[in-house]
Order: C-alpha cells, then structure tokens, then sequence
C-alpha cells in the first residue's frame, strides 16, 4: 500500500523509473514538508508546495463538477457564451479594464528585464480573440451529433461525438490564448488555465469582466473556465500532475513544455504539446527572385512558432539567390529598425560579406547545437542558411535537425511539391511563406495550439489543435429484434 512522503532527506534516492534515481538535495531536503508532492521530470525533482497543490487541486474540482452540469445545458446556451464573450470584448469598458491591468503587467515585466513580446495587448490581438470567438459562435456543431450509423439484422450502432472531460491548459504570457481555449467548451468540455506570471493581472481582468459574465449571460456553469491564480511555477506542475485532468495542453518555451508534458505523461494524461517550432525553407534550383524575396520577407516578420528558422540554398543558384534572401531579411529587419542576423558556416558567410550591406546584416557562425538550434530572437530577424546540392539533401537534413513541424519549397514544379511532401517528416508542407500554419487563420477555427512531430505522428488528428479536436466517440446500440444473441 502507497505511503505519503512526510519528509525527504539530503541523498535519498528517489525511483525515476526502470534502473534510473535521483538523490534529493540538501536544499529540497529543507523545502520539503508534510503535505507537500514531489513530480519528477527527467532527471529532475519538481517540489510542490501544499499552497500550491490545493490552488491545483480546488481549480480542477471546481472544472470537475461544471463538467457534469454543462452536460444538462443546451448547444444554443454554450454558443451563446461565445457570442457573450466576444461582445464584452468589444466594450470599451470591458476593454479598458483589460488593457489597464495588461499595461500593468507589462511595466512590471520590463521592470525585471523580462520580454514583452508576446505580452502586451494590441487592439488588432483583441480583435482577433473578437473573430475568434465569433468563428466559435457561428460553427454548426452539436456535441452529441452522429458521425457514423452501423446497421446490422434486427439492430444498429450510432456512433456519437461527446466530449472528454476537462482540460488543463498551461500557457506562455500571451493573454489572448484565453479565446483559443475557450473552444474546448464547443464540444462540451471544461478548461482550467494557468498562464505565465506576467500576464495573471491581465488573466484576472479577462476573467473578471469578459468570461465569468459571458457564462453567466448564457446560463453556463461558472466554473466551465477556471484560472489557476498563482504565479509559481508549482501550480502548474500540480495542475499537470492531477489524473483527473481528460488532456494536458502546454504553450511555450520548449524546455518548460517537455517538463510539463513530462508530469502529465506520469500521471497518464494525454498531452498535447506547443513548445518547439522553428520552419525550415527550401531554395530550389528553378526558384525565381520575385517569388523568393517576398515569401522569405513574411516569414521573418515576427518570431514564433511558424517563423523562418533555416533556409537551405540549392548551391547552384547561391550566387543569385544569396542576395535576394539577404534583401528579404534586410526588409524584415528595417520594418523593425532592426538588423538582420544571418548564422551560416564560412562558405555561407563569404557569400554574405562579398555583398555591399552597410552593416545592415550581422553574420554569425552557427551555434554548437548547429542546425538544430531555434532562434528565439526579440527583433532582430535571425535564422541560419545553408547550401545544399539538392532537394533531397535539404530534406534529410530536415528530417534529421528540425522539430519536424513546418517545410516551404519555393516552387511551381508540382512534382517536387509532392516528393517534398511524401519525404519531409512534418505535418505542414507548402510553397509560399511559412506563416500560414496558424488554426483561425488557414483552417477559420481558432487554434488551441500546434503541434510538430519531433515527439512522434499523431495518431487521428492533424497537427492543429483546435476545440473541435476535442471530443471522443460513444457508441449507442438499439436493437428491434430481442432474440439477438452470439
């Protein structure tokens, strides 16, 4: 029979799994109290704190119980929620208490030198969570529809969408996720959130005056949507670590989601992780300049997921197409008062510094993790480019470096579209810029997050994870024929 863990002690080793252990440290040792749990990830030892595991624990009860009243409420009502919540976000006093609480927390980020990026709220961000929200609102989709009837003699089977239960969502500081999450309601499930640190006083407001009324408004259960209202870390190991949670969603820095899809792993939860991204292009020998130039400019414009991270030059074209990429990312930077950063080996940097730049492009070597290292820049526009002698190599180095999530071969040639196609392992291929891999902007449904291949294919769904993704399927048998036996 399980024990609890009343109190560690400095060198004790904690059972990772098979042959592998860690010793606890002196510092852990001390932390840890009664009440307290102990996560690993990895070769890591995660301590949380009782505080912060029953913050965890009473978000995820609280989604536990609205999941089963949400049951007894209408498709109508949850698609009045959207509509609901979308036209607060229209109010401009609904906004303004919004945007004051984000300014808040963006003067306080800076204050500690952390990035804004992603932080701060633009009008165009809440208009996007507005379209969002509305696309939701206008889906025809009934949680209990039926997606397949099978007929046998003297009985049948409707097979019939449901949904899964709750969903625990852990997310960078990037407010408008809330509208994206907010799908999973779509198909009947609950959600409880636990965003970064720097963006809870914004959560808080999004609660306070644009989600807890929208429930409220449509007669929803109030706790359909939970905030996990902590700013430590632990609370979101513990929220990953409840078994009661249907599916784990984790959007952020690469490190951060393994850990947490890490816990949720252990505790037997579905994951579904948004970490690591990082696009690579393909150059090809028939490219033409006109096409180049304005596809490599979109895909630097801003860093996430989709953006440009290496670039891969037939090296037979290199002499003319080299200029034409560095004029692109020259033009991405410039819209930033930036500069271009380019990383490349010496062959690639001899190229760049034979062309008359005016110190608008900075060459780099690659860093040691080489090719398969992702550029988290700020402003300054960075990738890394290298020359191929084919198509093929570009790919193998691909499939062998990348996260395995996005590839553009800039081409007409529609037979090298497919063989790009068929041997990149990725989930999205295409031709033009790679920003387009984005759920509400090339599907129409808003995006829970994406989801590259680096940890495997998925199994049934595609690489965008949208509310619609998350239901399960049930199976009603009727029968009109009694005597039926095998």
């Amino acid at each position: 029979m399980a024990e609890r863990i009343e109190r560690l002690a400095e060198g004790q080793l904690v059972l990772t799994g098979g042959d592998s252990a860690i010793r606890v440290s002196a510092e852990l040792a001390d932390a840890f109290e009664a009440g307290d749990q102990l996560l690993v990830s990895g070769d890591t030892l995660l301590h949380v704190p009782a505080s912060e595991a029953l913050i965890a624990a009473d978000a995820v009860a609280a989604a536990v119980d609205a999941f089963s009243q949400l049951a007894q409420c209408s498709d109508d009502d949850i698609t009045s929620f959207f509509h609901s919540f979308a036209s607060a976000l229209t109010s401009r006093k609904v906004v303004g208490e919004v945007l004051a609480a984000n300014a808040a927390d963006v003067a306080d980020a800076q204050g500690r030198g952390r990035s804004t990026t992603r932080l701060e709220l633009s009008p165009k961000m809440i208009d996007d969570m507005v379209a969002g929200l509305q696309m939701w609102g206008a889906i025809d989709m009934r949680r209990d529809e039926t997606v397949d009837l099978i007929e046998h003699d003297g009985w049948g089977i409707e097979v019939r969408r449901a949904p899964v239960g709750v969903v625990g969502f852990v997310f960078e500081g990037r407010p408008n996720v809330f509208a994206d999450a907010a799908g999973v309601l779509r198909t009947g499930n609950t959600a409880v959130l636990r965003i970064g640190s720097d963006a809870l006083r914004t959560a808080q407001a999004l609660m306070e005056h644009a989600v807890e009324p929208a429930l409220a408004n449509a007669g929803l259960p109030p706790s359909c949507i939970v905030l996990v209202e902590s700013r430590a870390h632990a609370a979101g190991w513990a929220l990953f670590g409840d078994r009661r949670l249907a599916l784990a969603v984790a959007r952020g820095s690469g490190p951060a989601v393994d850990q947490l899809g890490s816990i949720a792993r252990a505790a037997g939860t579905p994951v579904s992780l948004h970490g690591t991204g990082g696009a690579w292009m393909v150059i090809p020998s028939d490219a033409v300049a006109s096409r180049v130039e304005p596809v490599v400019a979109a895909s630097l414009d801003r860093k996430v997921c989709n953006t440009l991270n290496v670039c891969c030059v037939m090296r037979s074209v290199s002499g003319e197409m080299i200029p034409v990429i560095i004029s692109a990312a020259v033009a991405a930077a410039t819209t930033r008062g930036a500069t271009a950063i380019v990383r490349g080996d010496a062959e690639v940097i001899g190229h760049i510094e034979s062309l008359d730049l005016d110190g608008l492009v900075r060459c780099e070597p690659l860093p040691d993790e080489g090719l398969g290292y992702e550029y988290e820049w700020e402003n300054d526009p960075e990738f890394a480019l290298v020359l191929v002698d084919s198509v093929a190599e570009a790919i193998s180095l691909c499939n062998e470096h990348s996260p395995h999530f996005v590839v553009s071969v800039l081409t007409d040639d529609s037979e090298m579209i497919e063989r790009v196609y068929s041997s990149a392992d990725v989930p999205f291929v295409g031709n033009g810029f790679t920003r387009w891999v984005d759920g509400q902007y090339a599907l129409g449904q808003p995006e829970l997050g994406l989801s590259n291949w680096q940890g495997g294919r998925l199994l049934g769904r595609g690489g965008v994870l949208s509310g619609s993704s998350v239901h399960t399927l049930r199976l009603l048998a009727r029968f009109t024929d009694p005597t039926i036996r095998r």
